[in-house]
């Protein structure tokens, strides 16, 4: 999973509001009113985590993690408060909602003023810090693995990743408006788009000469823009980031608490890496304050808190689903008989029950979660129709079926001398899962030939870079960029969306009629119609099989006695900047 996102019955209202001429909501106070718990202010929060960044640039970041750290260091454009998961977002550097004009080609807003990046800089953030912001996330170097997605139709945006340039479709107009200006009327779902971190500001006249490098150096000297920053020398060097080991937060000393809703609460957070989850897991729960940060809680940790920390686990939807992804690029995957062979004989409970049970959520049939626009309209839990996903615990007969189909009269696959690759997690629930697709796959006739590694590496160097990319993926997941369905399936599975770095469409599907129906559906305005054409969409894609559903998944969190918890339920997580320790 890169991101995790969310949901409810609001979807209409959402769109509506987002697709209109004044669209997106919140009030235009940035400062005062907190969501969630009352905290208390103070001390050190400490977050056990497996991995490090797979992105730590906020420039490219794409992932769950990232994403925390980054919405606690800089302030994006928009963001959501911690139980805002539907509603418009609200306006964080921006001064207010923004605009949409020209037919829905115009995006327009306002800069809220006296806000200061933290040192080196120590100057207020203007206009053009968004403007280069957004338009270095379209160099190679930085590697932003969303924007040609959803801000692809700004007027001269590059249709490849390449060297820095200025972009005419975003332009800062003054100090305190930028602009943004498409070809085509796709304004609602790229003002949406801005509550990611790629809109956060970032200072031209220091970052410059970071970004003339490929890949960029930011990462290692980026300022921050939020309420913390990653403990810095005076030269701007991240020396509270050691890769691998820890990330060390503290207070962004030009920060001011009138301009912002996050009430900050711990004075310094503390990232460790390189937990083990089982372990690190109990430890939370039994130690003090500290909390999981992309450690995804085993199965037997969730059973145990439900029992005996039942106030110290929280299990948010994430709007999202898990899945084994097949590379269709490569033979045997190729071949859609033999994906649909595979899923049909795939069981998708024993796949769910390694990650951690029914508790975790239901087993998915299908590309969009339940709760979510189009998810009725895609058959429910019941599925889209198609017979190899219609047993959740497979179907030898119906695999069978197709593998004889794909030429392989025995009716499993008969490849001999070809061994398909896989590459896993190596810290729980990702091994078992990995362990238990591996013996489903070895069950069908493959042989298969399994890497496991670190946690942050299965993305950031095998399965999100296609050239390295093996056959198989058993530990991806994906969830919402924002409340709306093109966000579930848009970069997962659409065929013009695969990046050379990353990437988020592992299938990587080669399919013309696909691409033409994505193309069609993001125009559309209107909520119904938009559910309707993504859940044909999604019916599409799940009848190319380019890999299997197993979850509609929750996301288990837990966290020490003594913290007083918050979590965000647009990311599902907990929300560093509302999270606090108790005295």
């Amino acid at each position: 999973m890169r991101t995790k996102k969310w949901f409810a019955l609001v979807a209409a209202a959402l769109l509506a509001v987002s697709m209109s001429i004044a669209a997106c909501g919140g009030d235009d106070d940035g400062g005062g009113a907190s969501s969630g718990t009352a905290g208390e202010k103070g001390g050190k929060l400490t977050v056990l985590n497996a991995g490090d960044f797979e992105y730590p640039d906020p420039g490219a970041s794409y992932y769950q993690f990232d994403y925390m750290i980054h919405y606690a260091t800089t302030r994006p454009l928009y963001s959501y408060r911690p139980d805002q998961a539907t509603q418009p977002p609200t306006p964080d550097l921006a001064s207010g909602p923004w605009k949409i004009s020209n037919g829905d080609k115009r995006i327009t807003i306002g800069i809220r003023r006296g806000i200061k990046f933290g040192p080196p800089v120590d100057r207020e953030v203007k206009a053009d810090d968004v403007e280069y912001a957004l338009e270095r996330a379209f160099t190679a170097g930085v590697a932003n693995g969303y924007v040609s997605t959803y801000l692809g139709d700004v007027k001269g945006a590059p249709a490849e990743p390449g060297d820095y340039q200025d972009i005419p479709g975003i332009e800062a107009v003054d100090d305190y408006t930028i602009q943004i200006d498409l070809d085509r009327p796709t304004a609602g779902i790229a003002a949406a788009a801005l509550v990611l971190p790629a809109s956060a500001p970032v200072p031209r006249e220091y970052a410059e000469k970071h970004d003339a490098k490929s890949p960029s150096t930011y990462a290692q000297y980026q300022v921050s823009s939020g309420p913390y920053m990653i403990e810095s020398d005076p030269n701007g060097k991240a020396i509270g980031w050691v890769p691998d080991r820890r990330i060390h937060l503290v207070r962004n000393p030009n920060w001011d608490p009138q301009t912002d809703y996050r009430p900050a609460y711990a004075d310094e957070i503390e990232v460790r890496e390189g937990n083990e989850p089982v372990a690190a897991s109990r430890r939370i729960l039994r130690g003090k304050g500290m909390i999981t940060g992309d450690i995804t809680v085993p199965g037997e940790v969730v059973k145990e808190a439900s029992q005996r920390y039942k106030d110290q686990l929280e299990l948010p939807l994430s709007g999202g689903y898990r899945y084994v992804a097949f590379n269709t690029t490569k033979a045997p995957f190729d071949d859609p008989n033999v994906r649909k062979a595979t899923v049909a004989g795939m069981d998708r409970v024993a796949l769910r029950q390694a990650r951690g049970g029914p508790t975790i959520g239901d087993v998915a049939s299908h590309w969009i979660p339940p709760n979510f626009p189009g998810f009725e309209e895609s058959g429910g839990k019941a599925g889209t129709g198609v017979d190899f996903l219609a047993r959740e615990t497979g179907d030898p007969a119906v695999s069978a079926k197709y593998f004889k189909a794909a030429g392989f009269a025995g009716g499993k696959y008969e490849g001999e001398g070809k061994k398909i690759s896989l590459v896993c997690d190596d810290d729980d629930p990702g091994k078992k899962v990995c362990l238990v697709a591996d013996q489903q796959l070895t069950a069908l006739g493959f042989d298969t030939d399994t890497q496991f590694v670190q946690h942050d590496d299965v993305l950031g160097k095998y399965c999100g870079v296609p050239k390295n990319q093996p056959n198989v993926c058993p530990n991806v997941g994906w969830g919402k960029d924002f409340y709306d369905p093109q966000t579930l399936l848009d970069s997962t599975f659409n065929p013009a969306s695969v990046l050379p770095e990353n990437n988020s469409n592992y299938p990587q599907l080669d399919d013309p009629k696909l691409e033409e129906a994505f193309d069609e559906a993001e125009l559309l305005t209107d909520p119904a119609a938009r559910a309707r054409a993504y859940a044909e969409l999604n019916k599409m894609v799940t009848a190319l099989a380019p890999a299997v559903p197993y979850v509609w998944d929750k996301q288990a969190n837990v966290r020490s006695k003594d913290v007083s918890g918050v979590i965000n339920e647009s990311n599902a997580v907990w929300d560093l900047s509302f999270t606090s320790i108790k005295k």
